[in-house]
């Protein structure tokens, strides 16, 4: 079974990337494949650019990631209180591919931050809005004061506990 772990930052070292790969190594028998927002970097999206380029070769590279997956883990950095720059135009570009960006797989939501809300505004924004790009949010989850939970070992048993009870709704 394929399962993406996507951290929704570009930081090189995103504790949120951290988390969903964790996370997603979790599951059992699961193959965890990571993407890089990062590795998908396109200009910023506008009609006038998708009419004189059309859509980029990137965006179409994402939307068949996700269509390949069995699972999605995708745990969300806040920045301002809302979706980083980074994955909302890439959001952007895909949903131009495919309305259904996240093609209806199976998906657990995580937010992460280093301080005490735990990327609590964009994961309530997500939950309402993901759903209409195809998100099938299964289970999810914030986690505040990542530092307090993880070690360069991983989560500590009770963080680790709630990760593989929320793993658990992906019924395959």
């Amino acid at each position: 079974m394929k399962v993406l772990s996507i951290g929704a930052s570009s930081a090189s070292g995103s504790i949120n990337q951290r988390l969903a790969d964790y996370t997603a190594g979790l599951v059992e028998g699961g193959t965890v494949t990571p993407l890089h927002i990062t590795d998908y970097e396109m200009p910023i999206y506008s009609t006038d650019r998708e009419e004189a380029d059309g859509l980029p070769d990137l965006a179409k590279k994402f939307v068949k990631e996700l269509a390949s997956a069995d699972a999605i883990v995708l745990s969300l950095a806040e920045h301002n209180g809302s979706y980083t720059a980074a994955f909302k135009n890439v959001l952007d570009w895909a949903s131009r591919v495919d309305k259904e960006v996240f093609a209806q797989k199976p998906m657990v939501l995580l937010a992460t931050s280093p301080g005490g809300r735990g990327g609590a505004s964009v994961f309530e924004s997500a939950k309402a809005y993901l759903p209409h790009l195809g998100a099938n949010i299964v289970a999810s989850m914030t986690l505040p004061s990542f530092q307090d939970h993880f070690t360069e070992h991983g989560a500590d048993r009770e963080t680790e506990e709630k990760l593989r009870k929320l793993v658990t709704a992906f019924s395959f």
